[in-house]
């Protein structure tokens, strides 16, 4: 390993390790058993499973790519935690055979972080940035001559005898990934030449990389077991290879080692995901609403000091599954909760969802 090799490698180490960690069993962003989850991702694009139109759609940009032998455009995935963009980004890198360097948003707080990090790229190289919406403005600014031109632009002083001088880069493609779009200003949004949108995975495809999974990670799982654990996975493919570790580790310890449809039932329950996937974080939102604040409405700060979140974890992981489910609804007055919450969290509902009337009169 060369020495640039070296300082390539050990810069990103560092970018990474400036993300943030989160421990609950059912967070999408959690970093959890890094390897095993490494090592479960799928390498090409035809072992992706689901998001059958963006596969599409990436599969024709790649393609033209290689033929044309140039760097696709620069890429865009949007879309809630856990639901492959990291993964994307590695089989771009691996479809087109080049490197893919990894940093992300927050850990680029400088525009010559930025420029250290472009200076170091290869030739046709994929640059990976996780949460590109946080990305301070200066950076953003440094960023558009080098995703137009592939030039860095490096002003040398101050003030009156202030000079610029533009540096050639390699051709490289920016894969940026979001769970922001509308943060992501607009300048820089267009300058991607695909943007996709991410969605949650149906029961059919969390099966698929459940039993995929199972049969990386040497787990014993039937059909029925496996549809158990991606029936609780709250469509994202992350929280299904997550629960089956788990489900794994009670099978070892309380069963016979096979994950059957007993067993995994038996094993979400230990761990506290019920038959909604909903794990106590969920449910302590939803009473929260339901039963301290009547189904509301309440502010999102209320909210976040009832459960002991910060806002953006509520806005970005938890609260768009539960809208999803018909659970919780966001109001301009703050957040209420649905007759079907209620029902879940078996809990009377007040008078006013029984007569009809609306929550905000």
């Amino acid at each position: 390993m060369t020495e640039n090799d070296w300082g390539r490698e050990e810069g990103f180490r560092r970018s990474e390790s400036k993300s943030e960690n989160r421990d609950e069993i059912l967070r999408a962003d959690a970093v959890e058993e890094e390897q095993d989850e490494v090592g479960l991702r799928p390498r090409l694009l035809e072992e992706f499973v689901g998001q059958s139109e963006l596969k599409d759609h990436l599969g024709v940009v790649l393609d033209a790519a290689r033929a044309r032998e140039q760097t696709p455009d620069h890429l865009l995935f949007a879309g809630p935690p856990g639901l492959g963009k990291t993964t994307l980004a590695g089989i771009v890198a691996a479809e087109l055979g080049v490197v893919m360097h990894v940093t992300s948003g927050p850990a680029i707080e400088r525009a010559g972080d930025l420029a250290a990090i472009l200076t170091n790229l290869g030739d046709r190289d994929v640059l990976f940035i996780d949460e590109i919406h946080r990305l301070p403005k200066q950076v953003e600014e440094v960023l558009y001559p080098a995703m137009e031109d592939f030039q860095l632009d490096v002003v040398l002083g101050k003030g009156p005898a202030a000079c610029s001088i533009r540096f050639d880069l390699p051709a490289f493609t920016l894969v940026g990934a979001t769970t922001r779009t509308g943060l992501i200003a607009g300048p820089l949004r267009d300058r991607f030449g695909l943007v996709e949108r991410l969605d949650y995975y149906a029961p059919i495809e969390l099966q698929a990389i459940v039993e995929r999974a199972a049969g990386i990670l040497s787990v014993s799982v039937d059909s029925e077991g496996a549809a158990e654990i991606a029936s609780r996975s709250r469509g994202t493919p992350r929280i299904a290879n997550r629960l089956l570790r788990r489900v794994r580790d009670y099978a070892e310890v309380r069963a016979d080692g096979v994950v059957d449809v007993e067993v995994a039932r038996d094993g979400l329950a230990l761990f506290g995901v019920d038959e909604l996937g909903l794990d106590k974080v969920d449910r302590s939102i939803l009473e929260s609403i339901a039963v301290l604040h009547e189904g509301g409405p309440v502010g999102l700060s209320t909210l976040c000091i009832s459960v002991g979140e910060q806002p953006e974890t509520l806005e970005d992981v938890y609260e768009p599954f539960l809208i999803q489910q018909g659970l919780l609804q966001r109001t301009p007055r703050g957040r209420v909760v649905t007759r079907a919450a209620f029902a879940h969290l078996a809990v009377d509902p007040p008078d006013r969802f029984s007569t009809g009337r609306s929550l905000f009169e």
